[in-house]
């Protein structure tokens, strides 16, 4: 019996096809490190917000993102996701609960 041995052009058209399985599966961990590191950012944001005790530095987060959201929020379903951030800073503080539907991956927020 003998095996056939491949040319190489065989070889290399292989040697290529892994290269592209492992570079798509490089991006999609990279992209998947960016997207871990934007949760973790955003949700230090929303507990800074609803737990510091230091009354002028949550009010300035949330001054700087009612000024900035805006203009970074093109869809107008993003918006929707931020209107209690957007809306006017009511008395006593800022404060407002996240709840993510695991199913659906969405964000509900509601005042305590």
């Amino acid at each position: 019996m003998t095996v056939a041995r491949k040319t190489i052009g065989e070889r290399l058209a292989q040697l290529e096809a892994q290269r592209k399985t492992l570079q798509i599966r490089l991006s999609k961990q990279e992209r998947a490190i960016d997207t871990r590191r934007k949760v973790l950012i955003g949700a230090l944001v929303l507990h800074r917000l609803e737990h510091d005790r230091d009354v002028q530095f949550a009010g300035g987060i949330a001054e700087w993102l009612r000024r900035e959201l805006p203009k970074f929020l093109i869809r107008d379903a993003d918006k929707q996701l931020f209107t209690d951030l957007l809306a006017t800073q009511p008395p006593g503080g800022f404060i407002v609960h996240h709840e993510v539907d695991r199913g659906s991956g969405l964000v509900s927020s509601k005042a305590p």
